[in-house]
């Protein structure tokens, strides 16, 4: 029997301080600058200033990006523009820098950390360090069969809390979370369609490379199929990613419950992240105050799950190629906003006028006239 009770997540998991949100309100209202005036910047200060339980709020010096890697069962029917079992392929370009996370990593100086948890490879052919985590090579076709043994599910949902562990103690001060995968936006949408009580047609969207039109009606069948096993499973939301996720699906979950446990401030990067947020909700309902939802990417089921959560994306610039690419994209913004929110001067106090000197009860009488020597001679006369 498993010792992992999802329950605890409820009560480990607390609000960012909202008192320390109410100063952070104050001081904004204080500054030079019209409250308002910063748009979403004045709201991001002060949702990391709570996170942070700090005001001012603290610079975001040590971001990372985390990617959550593996190959999934139901690429091979078609679902997908890449082909089936290429993730490990993606991996490597990743390491070697030749992806768009790569370029905007090394452009921002932000480190980028990849864990597999279930590519379709050999382990040897990639660094131990990104291996490490595995818990099985590729994930079940989730329309027939399951992605995951419970035993494996809970394996990557402990990868993932390990993962967050790891990041809190190391003083990452921020995390955008992506994914690494093929397929994963249909097991992602999978979720999605099951926790938001909607047809396999509202979540499916065209994936990273765009997928035709009939990859897109294979892709809504896929999910409409595995949508099928996943409702009788909806109550064990572990279950649930055993039936119809996958091993970094999983994992991202247990990694994102973590980093509210631990304070540890998460931006989320494209459907399959949102998905697992919101498995994480149904989880911990306080967790998604931990979140940030970095741009709408245009997948339906990414836009399903944000509006289920109330996270409004930052950006809207359609990028798709998922990776922790949006995510970084809105990641300045986010270093922005700490900086305005804590750098900005407050505006002068006004200075006391000085009180008028009351007047003397010899002012407030008419001055008598004097009598001239002239006068007095004329009445002598």
């Amino acid at each position: 029997m498993s010792s992992l009770n999802l329950d605890d997540f409820t009560d480990l998991i607390e609000r960012p301080d909202g008192g320390i949100r109410r100063d952070a309100e104050a001081r904004r209202e204080r500054q030079i600058v019209p409250p308002g005036s910063l748009g979403r910047l004045d709201e991001l200060g002060e949702w990391l200033a709570a996170a942070q339980s700090a005001v001012p709020v603290r610079p975001v010096e040590r971001p990372r990006v985390v990617l959550f890697a593996g190959d999934h069962g139901i690429a091979g029917l078609g679902v997908s523009a890449r082909p089936a079992g290429s993730a490990a392929e993606l991996v490597r370009e990743v390491l070697e820098g030749g992806r768009p996370v790569s370029v905007l990593a090394r452009r921002l100086g932000v480190p980028v950390r990849i864990v597999d948890m279930a590519l379709d490879c050999d382990p040897e052919t990639l660094p131990e360090g990104v291996v490490r985590h595995r818990v099985r090579r590729g994930s079940g076709r989730i329309d027939v069969e399951d992605a995951l043994t419970p035993e494996e599910a809970e394996a990557a949902f402990r990868a993932g809390i390990a993962v967050a562990d790891e990041e809190a103690d190391s003083g990452t001060d921020l995390v955008v979370l992506g994914d690494v995968s093929v397929g994963g936006t249909t097991a992602a949408s999978v979720l999605v369609a099951a926790l938001c009580g909607v047809d396999a047609s509202v979540v499916t969207g065209r994936g990273g490379l765009a997928i035709d039109d009939l990859a897109w009606m294979r892709k809504c069948a896929a999910i409409r199929d595995a949508l099928r096993r996943a409702r009788p499973v909806l109550g064990d939301q572990l279950q649930l990613l055993a039936t119809v996720g996958g091993a970094d699906l999983a994992a991202m979950t247990g990694f994102l419950l973590q980093c509210a446990v631990r304070k540890l401030p998460v931006v989320l990067d494209g459907v399959v992240t949102a998905a697992c947020a919101l498995v994480g909700q149904r989880i911990a309902f306080r967790a998604p105050d931990w979140w940030l939802a970095a741009h709408d990417s245009g997948e339906p089921g990414q836009a399903k799950a944000l509006d289920r959560m109330a996270l409004e994306p930052l950006l809207a610039h359609g990028v798709t190629v998922g990776e922790g690419t949006g995510g970084l994209l809105a990641l300045p913004l986010v270093q922005a906003s700490a900086a305005l929110a804590a750098e900005l001067p407050e505006k002068p106090k006004e200075s006391e006028e000085p009180a008028e000197p009351e007047a003397s009860e010899a002012s407030e009488e008419p001055a008598q006239p004097e009598a001239s020597g002239t006068s007095e001679t004329s009445a002598e006369r």
